[in-house]
């Protein structure tokens, strides 16, 4: 059962990279310093004050930049391959001591497919919102997705079950609006 809820958590987290890449980070850096949360062994680091000052950093920085035009959409475009890294990541930590090969193919597969795809329905919400407001929508989008990654990032800590299985229903509803929209893609070229 502890497997499964360091699974849960993690799955949660990394969606929540997905939203955010560098909340999600810090919450988790909080958790352990706070003693929240014990972290796999070779993760101890993140559970530092000098990784919870760096993550509160980026986050900053991250956030900021995400309200300026322009910048939010080409962030977008260089955050999907990080924030599935960060996914990956914050999984393993989350999965304790456990074999390597089982916590980094369990990371990969869940924490990092997970954080790319609510990150590749992230870019697409944005691009959707960029063209149909001329950008004025993307503070908006903007603000909701730090949210989305702050109360993910709590409610994994609290309730890893219950996250896991928001995550759950937020993942097949992203797949199909990214599948939707790829499809319409492909029609538009015939």
């Amino acid at each position: 059962m502890e497997l499964i809820l360091a699974l849960c958590l993690g799955i949660t987290l990394s969606a929540a990279s997905g939203f955010r890449v560098f909340i999600p980070p810090l919450v988790m850096s909080l958790a352990a310093i706070y003693g929240d949360l014990s972290l796999g062994p070779g993760f101890e680091w993140v559970g530092t004050h000098a990784a919870a000052t760096a993550f509160g950093a980026a986050t900053v920085v991250e956030i900021l930049a995400y309200f300026i035009p322009v910048v939010d959409n080409l962030l977008d475009a260089i955050e999907i391959p990080i924030a599935i890294a960060v996914g990956t990541m914050l999984t393993a930590a989350s999965l304790g001591d456990i074999d390597p090969v089982l916590q980094w193919t369990l990371a990969i597969l869940t924490g990092g497919s997970t954080a790319g795809i609510i990150d590749i329905f992230t870019s697409m919400t944005r691009l959707a919102a960029t063209g149909t407001t001329g950008g004025v929508g993307n503070i908006l989008v903007s603000t909701i997705e730090a949210l989305s990654a702050a109360v993910l990032s709590l409610l994994g800590l609290a309730l890893p079950l219950l996250a896991a299985g928001l995550v759950i229903g937020l993942l097949i509803w992203a797949i199909r609006k990214i599948i939707k929209l790829f499809s319409s893609l492909l029609r538009r070229e015939e």
